[in-house]
């Protein structure tokens, strides 16, 4: 099972973060060469990013890259340079439309053919406008090298001509539709970062609500956060008990050909058998639990 919980966004003029970023134990280090690098610096950070992403200190970490867009002077060069380093996925800046999507997908195939690359390079793209999450279903289900759409907020509440709030229902429907355009389309959906590095109590309501909505993880700027994210989104103890005693009966009733199963006077169907199980994996994958202790 892959954990996409977190994933940490290092600026790409920022040496420090990028020499040292895999030590925070992110699920994805995102490398960003978009807003978060001046123009000035747009060159220098692409190399510093290029080398990191080759260094053997990134073996073991799925590894990102926000890239210009493509039609501004950088996104080629962005482009040549992460392809050429290896990374595992590119972040589309600003998904509009399905064209957004699939002319960057022409892009990287081109690179991939000229350096005779047999990594097919994934893609995420950042809906961050009303028309993109207008758009997010024909989005999802129109490239096989996506891996997952995420939102995008700060933009995003900036075309809506509001601004963010702690209760953050500017963003409900947002949130919403993105999701259901994930899973409609079988891949991963990421929320927005939380940017108030300071408000603990706020972070950890809204990472709780993410998971309950059903997102795979979140985008994170300060790696002070990532253990808190972790520890969320890990099962609890009385989950993965609910989850053996499900999977136990189950067993049960398939050893024994029974029709029916009924834990606590409540009736266990396939979908909570498959929810059962899938508590399980997230526990294991997560380091909550050994691959022994379900036997």
């Amino acid at each position: 099972m892959r954990l996409r919980r977190s994933m940490l966004f290092v600026p790409g003029s920022n040496t420090s973060m990028v020499c040292n970023a895999f030590v925070y134990k992110p699920d994805t280090v995102m490398f960003d060469l978009e807003d978060s690098v001046a123009i000035s610096e747009k060159d220098s950070a692409r190399l510093m990013v290029f080398h990191a992403l080759q260094h053997f200190t990134y073996a073991d970490v799925e590894t990102a890259v926000r890239v210009n867009p493509l039609e501004s002077p950088y996104g080629l060069l962005d482009l040549e340079a992460v392809i050429r380093a290896g990374v595992d996925i590119v972040r589309l800046p600003k998904t509009d439309t399905v064209d957004d999507v699939l002319d960057m997908q022409n892009a990287i195939e081109k690179i991939e053919k000229e350096i005779g690359s047999k990594k097919e390079t994934k893609l995420l793209a950042a809906i961050e406008s009303a028309l993109g999450v207008v758009n997010a279903v024909d989005i999802a289900r129109c490239s096989k090298r996506l891996m997952g759409i995420a939102l995008g907020a700060e933009d995003f509440v900036r075309d809506l001509r509001t601004q963010r709030t702690k209760e953050g229902l500017e963003l409900s429907a947002a949130r919403s539709h993105i999701l259901l355009a994930a899973r409609a389309a079988k891949i991963n959906a990421f929320d927005s970062v939380f940017s108030d590095v300071k408000d603990k109590e706020g972070f950890i309501r809204e990472v709780t609500y993410i998971k309950g909505l059903g997102f795979d993880g979140k985008s994170l700027v300060n790696p002070n956060q990532i253990s808190t994210l972790h520890s969320i989104y890990a099962p609890t103890k009385q989950e993965i008990e609910w989850a053996l005693e499900v999977i136990e009966a189950s067993e049960h009733a398939k050893k024994h050909g029974l029709g029916v199963i009924s834990i606590d006077g409540k009736m266990v169907d396939a979908p909570i058998i498959a929810r059962a199980k899938s508590v399980i994996e997230l526990a294991k994958a997560s380091g909550v639990m050994g691959d022994d202790e379900d036997e």
